[in-house]
């Protein structure tokens, strides 16, 4: 799992704040949307946060990105789902955002150590990434606990290893 290193928010939450949202964010310069791409794609963020996306080899348009999946990841936690991105940075400011994924403490696959570790700067390119994306799709489903079953396809992964 390490190649989702830096990919944020396995946390369901979402809202859809219309088409001007972005509109006067002083973020969305064109060296930071571009930073943000390619630390979205060297972190892995979209194994995860967009359906397919690893099974198409990358080849998912950009329009299709961080939407979230309804692809459950079961394990000893219960089952999490990748949330949707655009929604869930829609609700963030830009500083909300940054002090989110330092001290993000997420149930497996998602790697929050990673993002702990995220400079400020590289932090606030992935926010300006995800906000010049319109904030579409839906939610991913809730997070379900140990013992009850999903209504979706999942990965089942073993319990941690013997010490």
């Amino acid at each position: 799992m390490n190649r989702y290193v830096g990919c944020a928010l396995l946390v369901s939450f979402s809202a859809f704040l219309g088409p001007s949202w972005a509109q006067g964010d002083e973020s969305l310069s064109s060296a930071s949307v571009d930073r943000g791409r390619y630390l979205v794609q060297i972190a892995g963020c979209n194994d995860c946060h967009t359906a397919g996306y690893a099974q198409l080899n990358g080849k998912v348009p950009e329009s299709e990105w961080l939407k979230g999946d309804a692809l459950g990841w079961q394990g000893p936690w219960g089952t999490t789902y990748a949330p949707n991105l655009r929604l869930r940075l829609a609700q963030l400011t830009e500083d909300e955002w940054v002090a989110f994924a330092q001290h993000l403490q997420s149930r497996p696959p998602m790697p929050s150590f990673g993002l702990n570790i995220m400079t400020g700067d590289d932090l606030r390119a992935i926010y300006a990434f995800v906000r010049q994306l319109q904030p579409l799709g839906e939610p991913a489903p809730d997070y379900l606990p140990p013992g009850q079953q999903p209504a979706t396809p999942v990965v089942v992964f073993p319990g941690p290893p013997a010490e």
